[in-house]
Order: structure tokens, then C-alpha cells, then sequence
């Protein structure tokens, strides 16, 4: 099978996950969705609130690590394999323009300019293309989204502008990058590129043609020589398939994005003389003293633990995680007496924070047995991601034993829970509740 089938099995295979993963969900709960009208994070069909954020902080580590331990191994095998640029390019100009529409020849050959005329054909492919980057604008939408959300919100477009504007901003870009920017996208605006060359070394597996057998077809100044001798038969088939438009003979380039397309070229053309590819994955160091790649070295095994305690770390946590926040505040005064006179009351303001994914009856208690609640007196309701506030009263006898604390802030914890899921929602909290001095309470 050709280095070019596969990649457009990974694309099949990427496209699908990308448009079917953001339906998937369990008990309401997405694989990946950053929702800012809902200010959370839903992660590993997890709800994190968006005072807890802390799980962004581990998956930016592995993903970034995760970058740089596959451009370590593979070089640029992302732009090539997985990038969605990559991806909208093959659609629009291998798919659209070269095998629906004639636009070019062939995909073999990516150099000759798309035909003379055939203006109709071209029209068609750019509004086929245009609907494309909608799609594509709307799937990535869904990760801020949900699609069950996104299709309610297009049907009241006065109500949900902002929606429309940003989906509109991705198709441009999208478009921008594909159909007009190209291969150039690739080599002057992705950042990725400018990075790679200091994650890469000799055993980087990379795009590579072999100069011990096809013979130099440049010198060391980047400047094509008259050379006879090798197995290279100078086709240039290798030339004319290469989408970032480059001779890989030179030398791994800036413009390479590991494709391999030139590598097919060769080996169809090599095949004819009985002999294998010129141009192969491959590292330099394999090259050149013609034993297989090393995969394991220092800079991998140092990413992979890396990486692994990121991973553990996020997983460990994701064991500790709470399905309620509570916060709380005393109230400006400090204490009362009751009008009967018989206690002492302290006020305080609960914020309770419901980031369970359905809705739950709350209540809380004193661990105190001296401290007692006089409101609210009833468990309430609080709806999935719903903040409820509530104004608490708390009370001791004025004979109560604490009353020897003289004024001096006594130390109290307030257990919240959900009374229907008690064991598995509550959050203890502390806080103080003050007896005054008895000069104090006369």
C-alpha cells in the first residue's frame, strides 16, 4: 500500500472521530467541551467547573509534550498525517479540483498550473469547498458548543448573533488557508514549523532520499550538479508530486511536511528497474551507517516519563474531584442577641455551586453539637451548574459552653451535602462563629 492511501485512510479515519465525538456523551456529559456560555470544562465525559480548571493545566502539558515527543520520533509527521491545513488541501485540490473537476492533470504531478478556462469547473469547486469549510468551521464550534445547542441557537439567528459571526470567522480562515494562502500557510504562518528543527536530531525519523545510492544531486550549497553516477535516473518524478514544491534531493527543507508522496513517486518509478525507493522514512543516522532507526534514546524515554507523570497525575486528581462548591462568607455584623434573649446568633452567606451533571437537594449541618441552625430551615434544590445563595443563621444557647471563648472567634466546620447522593456529594468547609464578652452582649 502507498504512503498516499494511507494518509487518506488516517484523514477518513480523523474526520470521522472529529464529527462524530462531539455527539458522544454520557449522562449529558461530552468527551471534550469547553463551554464558555456554561463556564465549564467537560472532560473525559468529567464536569469541571470553571473555578476548577486545574485539568487544562495537565492537558496542556501532554499536549505539548505529546508534540514534542512525536516531532522527536517522527518529525514533521503531523503536518503531513493529521493537520486539518493538510487535510482541507487534498480535499480542495487533490479531490475537487484534480479528480472531480480537472483542474489539474494529475495528483502525481502538483507543478503544471491548473488548466486555461474552465471557469465553471472552478466556481463549482470553490462553493463545494466553501460548504466544506462550514462543516469544518461548525465541527470545531461543537467543542465550545454542544451540537445540540449549536443547531437550537442557527434557528433564532437575531438571539444567538455572536454564534454566526464566529462560525463565519472560522469558514474565512479555513479558507483562507486552503484555498488561497496553500502550502505557503505551512512554511510562513504555522508556528509549529519555526519550532521543529530544535526538537529534531540525527535519528528524527524523516523524509529522506539516499545520496550513497542515487549519487549527490547537490552540492552543500543547495546548488544542483551535473552528476552521472548513482541510481537516481534525474525523472524528477519526485519533483513534480511534492505539494510544498520542493526537490527533497537537496536535503531535508523547511517547506517538508513529511507527506511521502515524493517517496511513492520514486519507488513507482524505481519498481520499473527492480529497486527499491531512493527516497524513504528514515533517519539521517540510519542513512548513513545503514542500520535501523533508533527509537529509543534519551530524549524519548525522557518525554515518555514525562508525560506518563502528567498523565498519572491528572488521573489521580480526577479520583479527588468534588461534584459541589461551597464558599462562605460571614455577614457584615458580627453577632446579635435573638429578641428573646436566650441566644446568640451569627449570620453568614453560603454560596453553593451545583456542577453535578442533574439537579440535587442540598442541606448542610454544624459539627458542633453546641452550634445549632435557625435558617434556612428547609433542604433546597439547585439545578445541574446552577449557583444558589443562601443566607444562614446560626445560633448557641446564651448559657451554651462556648460562652467561655470570652469573644475570641471559635473555630467551626459546616458540612454541605446533596441528600440524595450523600456519599458521594459533600464538602466540609470552616469557619468561625463568635460568642461575645458578656460587656459585649449588654
Amino acid at each position: 500500500m502507498t504512503y498516499r492511501k494511507m494518509r487518506y485512510m488516517g484523514f477518513g479515519v480523523i474526520t470521522l472521530i472529529s464529527l462524530i465525538l462531539p455527539w458522544i456523551t454520557i449522562e449529558g456529559k461530552h468527551f471534550f467541551l469547553l463551554s464558555f456560555d456554561k463556564k465549564q470544562l467537560q472532560l473525559f465525559f468529567m464536569t469541571f467547573n470553571i473555578s476548577e480548571l486545574w485539568p487544562m493545566l495537565f492537558l496542556l502539558i501532554i499536549l505539548f509534550l505529546g508534540i514534542f515527543f512525536i516531532t522527536t520520533l517522527g518529525g514533521r509527521v503531523w503536518c503531513g498525517w493529521a493537520c486539518p491545513q493538510t487535510i482541507f488541501r487534498v480535499v480542495y485540490r487533490d479531490l475537487l479540483q484534480t479528480k472531480i473537476f480537472g483542474l489539474y492533470k494529475s495528483v502525481e504531478n502538483k507543478q503544471k498550473p491548473i488548466s486555461e478556462g474552465k471557469w465553471i469547473q472552478k466556481i463549482l469547486a470553490f462553493l463545494i469547498f466553501t460548504a466544506f469549510a462550514m462543516a469544518a468551521a461548525a465541527d470545531l464550534l461543537w467543542y465550545f458548543i454542544p451540537p445540540e445547542d449549536f443547531f437550537v441557537y442557527i434557528q433564532n439567528p437575531a438571539e444567538h448573533n455572536l454564534v454566526f459571526i464566529i462560525w463565519f470567522i472560522f469558514t474565512t480562515l479555513i479558507m483562507a488557508a486552503a484555498v488561497f494562502l496553500k502550502e505557503k500557510f505551512c512554511t510562513y504562518v504555522c508556528p509549529y514549523v519555526r519550532i521543529q528543527s530544535t526538537m529534531m536530531d540525527n535519528d528524527t525519523v524523516q523524509t529522506i532520499y539516499d545520496p550513497i545510492r542515487g549519487g549527490a544531486v547537490y552540492d552543500d550549497k543547495k546548488q544542483k550538479i551535473d552528476n552521472s553516477e548513482g541510481e537516481c535516473i534525474k525523472c524528477n518524478a519526485c519533483v513534480k508530486v511534492c505539494p510544498a514544491h520542493i526537490d527533497i534531493r537537496a536535503g531535508m527543507q523547511l517547506e517538508c511536511i513529511n507527506c511521502l508522496e515524493c517517496s511513492d513517486a520514486c519507488k513507482k518509478i524505481m519498481a520499473r528497474l527492480e529497486l527499491p525507493s531512493l527516497i524513504n522514512w528514515t533517519s539521517p543516522n540510519s542513512i548513513q551507517n545503514r542500520k535501523k532507526v533508533k527509537f529509543i534514546r534519551f530524549r524519548t524515554i525522557a518525554y515518555s516519563v514525562v508525560i506518563s507523570i502528567a498523565l498519572v497525575g491528572f488521573l489521580l486528581m480526577s479520583t479527588t474531584k468534588k461534584s459541589m462548591i461551597l464558599n462562605i462568607n460571614r455577614n457584615t455584623e458580627l453577632f446579635r442577641v435573638s429578641n428573646d434573649k436566650q441566644s446568640i446568633e451569627n449570620a453568614y452567606k453560603l454560596k453553593f455551586e451545583n456542577i453535578d451533571s442533574k439537579e440535587h437537594t442540598f442541606y448542610f449541618e454544624v459539627l458542633n453539637p453546641d452550634i445549632k441552625i435557625k435558617m434556612p430551615s428547609e433542604p433546597f434544590k439547585i439545578k445541574a451548574g446552577e449557583v444558589k445563595i443562601k443566607i444562614a443563621t446560626l445560633y448557641t444557647d446564651i448559657d451554651s459552653p462556648i460562652k467561655a471563648q470570652n469573644g475570641k472567634p471559635l473555630p467551626i466546620v459546616i458540612k454541605a451535602f446533596a441528600i440524595d447522593d450523600k456519599e458521594k456529594i459533600l464538602i466540609e468547609k470552616e469557619a468561625t462563629f463568635i460568642y461575645p464578652s458578656q460587656d459585649n452582649i449588654k
